[in-house]
């Protein structure tokens, strides 16, 4: 009998619009926020699932989610990828993590 084989965790690029929730931690004033997260799984799917599932363990109100790609399929789509974007896809994969890696508070 063959074991079947383990999926490969990637990394994936997650941008993740909130909105305000109380306890959310966001700034005075502002509507929600844009975070830019990498998160590991074995398909966008289940990146997906678990940055909501944290994000919501965090108060967080996860209003929509737009999925960006591992970063072979970033760099396939002509993105310029810096080291220090790199080194927190490293971590997230090194780690199996939800990384927020920069948040824009949204003020109307």
């Amino acid at each position: 009998m063959s074991e079947k084989p383990k999926s490969k965790q990637q990394v994936f690029t997650l941008l993740v619009e909130v909105g305000r929730s109380k306890g959310d931690g966001l700034p005075k004033g502002s509507t929600g926020a844009g975070l830019l997260i990498y998160a590991s799984g074995v398909d966008e799917a289940e990146a997906v699932r678990e940055t909501v599932a944290i994000l919501k363990q965090a108060e967080m109100s996860p209003l929509d989610v737009t999925g960006y790609g591992t970063l072979e399929e970033r760099l396939e789509n002509g993105d310029e990828i810096d080291d220090a974007e790199r080194t927190l896809m490293e971590r997230a994969l090194a780690e199996n993590a939800v990384i927020v890696a920069q948040m824009t508070p949204f003020n109307d």
